[in-house]
């Protein structure tokens, strides 16, 4: 696993670990953070050259850094016990933020060259004051947004749902085989008329969708082709709607609608009959050699063998395969859906219409 693909998996761990804190931590484990950041911030101070008076007064620093945090965990933020609502979520907010105390008195008292200290000056501190301030403030308000959107999205129902709809994928053998029809291989050659092919990005709302959302920090998170403009042949990897297992689906609008702010965004791209035809051999293919949602390639863009695939991967995928993709992306990264429309730097793509319900 190269450097940026550790980088992308931490930070992923970093974000559950911190959105574990806010909902489900206790003060056993609040206070259980806070000492082992003591711990470390303290060893760096003891490992990095410097001045040992002023190590010193750093160490007791995070001394008093860590009491004050203890006391407040254990009397303030959860010493209200039952308490709930935003209040409540709004001290454990805090609770959180109070992590960065250690690393701001680092930021702010070891900022010289070849790892000596120094502490600011009174108009530095002046100076970074104010900005901090309202800096914090937007933060908080940031998070405060942030925590209570996903505690929505982290519903019961959403994640019993999503553990059903896992339990019916497989990420490493082909679980779908055959599931497009005559019918709908007829009605895609019934466009090779029409010079484009369709991107339709959605807002579905469904339970799988919300929990991905609060990962991608997008709405829309599902992507589809369609061979015609009028969406009778929409195409995509998807779980099937539990009548055909995961992997290439046909869609309709309607399976696209799970929530009422569901929205669809469709956008045309200029494709010859020829290449068009090169499309839908390639879908009959992976129809008849088999396929399977690729879960796994949520988070890695790899997949254990080439007919497993999600939904915007899929789409990405055939683009390139019949040399009409609008952009490229490096190996190795993550195709979201909304990357099909905000990387049209060459505005080859057309808007065609959004669909609401």
């Amino acid at each position: 696993m190269d450097s940026g693909k550790r980088f992308v998996l931490l930070k992923i761990l970093f974000v559950i670990f911190l959105a574990g804190l806010v909902f489900f931590a206790n003060v056993t484990i609040f206070v259980a953070t806070y000492i082992v950041l003591f711990v470390f911030v303290t060893a760096r101070v003891v490992l990095t050259p410097g001045e040992s008076s002023t190590k010193a007064w750093l160490i007791i620093s995070y001394v008093a850094v860590v009491v004050l945090q203890i006391i407040m965990i254990a009397n303030f933020t959860l010493g209200y016990g039952a308490i709930e609502g935003a209040g409540y979520l709004l001290r454990r907010l805090l609770a959180v933020g109070t992590l960065l105390l250690p690393i701001l008195v680092s930021r702010y008292v070891i900022a010289g060259k070849y790892g000596h200290f120094h502490m600011p000056s009174v108009e530095d501190a002046t100076t970074i004051g104010l900005s901090t301030f309202f800096s914090a403030h937007d933060i908080i308000k940031r998070a405060t947004l942030v925590a209570n959107d996903t505690k929505k999205k982290l519903c019961a129902k959403n994640l019993k749902e999503s553990a059903v709809e896992l339990m019916r994928h497989d990420s490493f053998n082909y679980i779908n085989n055959g599931s497009l029809n005559e019918s709908y291989f007829e009605k895609a050659a019934q466009s090779m008329d029409d010079p484009n092919i369709y991107i339709i990005v959605s807002k579905t709302g469904s339970p799988v969708s919300e929990i991905i959302s609060i990962f991608t920090q997008k709405q829309y998170n599902h992507a589809s082709l369609s061979f015609d403009a009028d969406l009778q042949t929409i195409i995509s990897y998807n779980g099937g709607e539990r009548v055909y297992p995961p992997g290439l689906n046909a869609e309709m609008i309607e399976y696209l609608h799970k929530a009422d702010d569901a929205r669809i965004l469709v956008y045309s791209l200029p494709c010859p009959p020829e290449k068009k035809q090169m499309l839908l051999n390639k879908v009959a293919e992976i129809n008849s050699e088999g396929s399977a949602y690729n879960m796994i390639g949520l988070f890695v863009n790899r997949s254990h063998k080439p007919n497993i695939m999600y939904c915007s991967q899929f789409v990405y995928t055939m683009l390139h395969y019949a040399g009409i993709a609008h952009f490229t992306k490096p190996n190795g990264k993550v195709v979201n859906p909304t990357d099909l429309i905000e990387q049209d730097y060459y505005k080859k793509l057309t808007f065609v219409q959004e669909i609401t319900f």
